[in-house]
């Protein structure tokens, strides 16, 4: 019977990654000079996650899936996305600016038969004083406006800076133009994609003196120029009670703090659900078995799973993502 699982993070070196993955997360990994993503949950064919703890040990995610189908995921969930787990979950650590990128959405990607698009949000776990993102325009934007700021090499002009702290969220749509600054540790969920548009990556040059390669006319027909008076994802958390956070399509998340055993029931709910521990140490207790995690480690609850009981030995916070 399907169970808790935990998994085995996939750990990649970035030009712009650092050390907080292991030094704020305590996550163990081959070293890696420069590590800037923890794919903690994947089912990207060539970056899947594997089974860390009970008899599921050594299997990936997708020959999980494959075999337990909707008792992993949900009749609804399974119907829809088949055999390619829908959500990706990674932990990014930015030791200098990102490129400033966009995603297709999932109609621009089916035309150009790349998968699905990529709708994300980020949830800031660590953040240096002043660290900064850049999320959407900063002024009423149209095309013939960006194409001349991208020809003139003044993009950053047009665009939308933020300075973040510990524990806020920024929802980014398929569409949305954005980046990470410097000093900044986060988790993101995200549709399961590896498709991303580079529009201009601060003219950086590899170990060999080349550039990375920009896709600025793919990207052309994936950015949204609407622009939005606020980008920041507001919520009001409660301890001991469920915070909505996110609600989308491709994935809902809540956030919940607590300091005593919490009950949870999820009868019906059809999809499996995930646990990404931010802050504390948490046990599980399910009719299928128990396990620990703690801060930087992620659960993967099969959607069979009914009845939850979350234990801490101090205040723990847990971000809660599902399909509804």
């Amino acid at each position: 019977m399907l169970y808790p699982l935990k998994f085995k993070p996939v750990f990649k070196e970035k030009i712009w990654g650092g050390n907080r993955i292991q030094n704020k997360l305590g996550l163990d990994f081959s070293p890696l000079p420069n590590c800037g993503e923890a794919w903690a949950l994947s089912g990207v064919s060539e970056c899947q996650t594997v089974v860390a703890n009970g008899f599921l040990a050594g299997n990936d995610l997708n020959e999980i899936l494959e075999i337990y189908m909707d008792e992993l995921v949900g009749e609804k969930v399974y119907e829809k996305h088949k055999n390619e787990f829908p959500v990706l979950v990674k932990f990014i650590d930015a030791n200098d600016w990102l490129s400033i990128q966009v995603h297709p959405n999932d109609e621009l990607a089916a035309r150009r038969r790349i998968g699905n698009g990529k709708t994300e949000m980020w949830y800031i776990l660590d953040a240096d004083q002043g660290a900064e993102l850049i999320t959407g325009f900063n002024r009423e934007m149209e095309k013939e406006t960006y194409l001349k700021f991208v020809k003139e090499n003044r993009l950053k002009e047009i665009l939308n800076f933020e300075e973040v702290k510990c524990g806020d969220v920024y929802f980014i749509p398929a569409g949305r133009i954005h980046a990470l600054g410097p000093g900044i540790l986060l988790a993101e969920i995200q549709q399961t994609s590896d498709t991303t548009y580079r529009i201009y990556d601060w003219d950086r040059v590899d170990s060999s003196g080349n550039p990375r390669d920009l896709h600025t006319q793919l990207a052309l027909d994936a950015i949204d120029f609407t622009t939005h008076d606020s980008y920041r994802t507001s919520y009001n958390p409660i301890v001991n009670r469920v915070t909505p956070v996110v609600n989308s399509r491709y994935f809902t998340t809540n956030i919940l703090i607590f300091n005593k055993t919490t009950e949870k029931d999820y009868s019906d709910l059809d999809s499996f659900v995930i646990y990404i521990c931010v802050e504390g140490d948490v046990v599980i207790t399910t009719e299928q078995g128990n396990c620990q995690f703690a801060k930087g480690e992620i659960i993967l609850l099969p959607a069979v799973t009914e009845m939850v009981s979350l234990t801490t030995s101090t205040e723990s916070k847990i971000l809660e993502v599902y399909i509804s």
